[in-house]
């Protein structure tokens, strides 16, 4: 008897953004999992890290010739997602074209009104929909009574159905199929930094931020020795040494962050790792996280103007912030400030407080973010509510981008400020010296992005 035959897309970067180095798609990879374990044949096409473009894609599909192809997608490449769903049906026009992901999640209708390539939107956490999807398909089965899809019927008609609950016991989910992707493919400076996962959901309600609308508002959390559990099998099985936590809030849970860390540090594992984490996190964890083999945490500061930081709805105060760092340096941590201009009530005064703020922290890395106003958020309702938006090309919303102006800020000021903040920042003396001490691959790349705005305010690249 055939077997179903899936195809996991990650499409292209849009080719006039920012393209950073290739990562393993972790959602793709926790899907084709979760079908692999049902018995569904997948290959994935990552278009990013294989730098494919659209005639490639074409011809890979046609060499294929799946039932389905899922495609993957974040509000940057929601046009490109649908530029594929596209080609596979010109490439095999049978097949069932599927998109998902956080743009989708809250864009499900329009994007049915705009492709009439795309068949079906699978909305929020996508492993148990797809699988049930893929099954309906596989026996001929009407589809319409599965949970957390939108989908047009063969009258044209589209039709949403209710949310699927989430899930509650992440751990029943297999480890995620690494071996579907071209691993050497996400090398970068002599390593692969290997995504991974602990927990999902945020219990915070940030405007600017998507996740809660997404993964919901329970924080759910994986028992932290099945995490040790994964890290190892990935060591043994392909020598990974290098990890990248992709949970919005690591150490949400101080109790079971310190399990897994001392389960961690029990193992003896000869292995790095890096998280993104919250200002307001426990002390007592930021040295426990150093000897478990943490090099890097990446803080969402956002502001160094309190008011911004309330309107934002962040929920983390400015003192909490300066401890946070003091207590990283301390504890021997690579710490990198993110943060965000010009979100609404942002004045070039509140700006340059924010700079001040983010210098006297004096952290080894920073990100100035522009306010990008997603669609599912707060923000993105806000600002289409008092009509700012100035570009609606979803290819431009990268975070580098103005893409709305307020009576206080315009787009040029936005990219002006930007850029004058990374130059004030990166080409300080004391901070290049730091990093030629460091001498290692952080180091090297922070020099890097120093020398590029070097050459930038010299007027010799772009």
């Amino acid at each position: 008897m055939m077997t179903i035959h899936v195809v996991l897309v990650n499409p292209p970067y849009p080719p006039a953004c920012y393209q950073h180095p290739p990562s393993l798609p972790l959602g793709l990879a926790y899907l084709g999992a979760v079908l692999k374990e049902g018995g569904v044949e997948v290959n994935v096409l990552d278009a990013q890290a294989l730098k494919l473009n659209n005639r490639q894609i074409e011809d890979r599909i046609a060499e294929i010739k799946p039932d389905i192809v899922g495609i993957t997608s974040t509000t940057l490449t929601y046009k490109s997602a649908l530029e594929v769903t596209k080609i596979a049906k010109e490439a095999c026009p049978k097949c069932i074209t599927v998109v998902g992901g956080c743009h989708v999640t809250f864009w499900d209708e329009n994007a049915l009104q705009e492709s009439p390539s795309l068949d079906i939107v699978v909305r929020r956490e996508g492993e148990q929909t797809l699988l049930e999807l893929t099954k309906k398909i596989e026996s001929h089965e009407h589809f319409g009574d599965v949970l957390g899809i939108t989908y047009r019927d063969s009258n044209g008609g589209i039709h949403r159905n209710p949310d699927r609950p989430y899930l509650e016991d992440l751990d029943s989910l297999p480890y995620p199929a690494y071996d579907l992707f071209p691993l050497e493919n996400y090398r970068v400076v002599r390593r692969i930094q290997y995504p991974i996962q602990m927990s999902r959901g945020c219990t915070f309600n940030c405007n600017y931020c998507s996740t809660v609308r997404m993964h919901g508002g329970i924080f759910r959390v994986r028992e932290p020795k099945k995490v040790v559990d994964e890290i190892e099998f990935l060591n043994k099985k392909y020598g990974a040494d290098y990890f990248f936590f992709v949970d919005d809030n690591f150490t949400l849970n101080p109790a079971k962050t310190k399990v897994f860390l001392d389960e961690l540090t029990k193992r003896k594992l000869r292995i790095e790792w890096d998280c993104q984490g919250r200002v307001d996190a426990s002390k007592e964890l930021w040295s426990d996280m150093k000897k478990s083999g943490c090099q890097l945490v990446l803080f969402g500061v956002e502001s160094g103007c309190k008011e911004i930081l309330e309107a934002m709805g962040k929920q983390a105060s400015l003192e909490q912030t300066r401890t946070a760092f003091k207590l990283g340096r301390k504890a021997g941590l690579l710490r990198i400030a993110s943060v965000i201009f010009g979100f609404p009530g942002e004045t070039k005064a509140s700006i340059e407080e924010t700079i001040k703020f983010i210098h006297d922290l004096d952290p080894d890395g920073i990100l100035y973010n522009i306010a990008t106003p997603y669609p599912g958020t707060p923000l993105y309702d806000y600002v289409t509510k008092m009509g700012w938006p100035k570009v609606t090309d979803w290819s431009r919303y990268d975070c580098y981008t103005p893409v709305f102006e307020t009576p206080e800020l315009k787009l040029d000021d936005l990219r002006d400020i930007r850029e004058k903040a990374y130059r004030k920042f990166y080409l300080r003396p004391k901070f290049i010296f730091r990093m030629m001490l460091k001498g290692n691959a952080y180091g090297y790349s922070q020099l890097k992005i120093s020398f590029t705005l070097l050459l930038r305010s010299l007027g010799i690249r772009p």
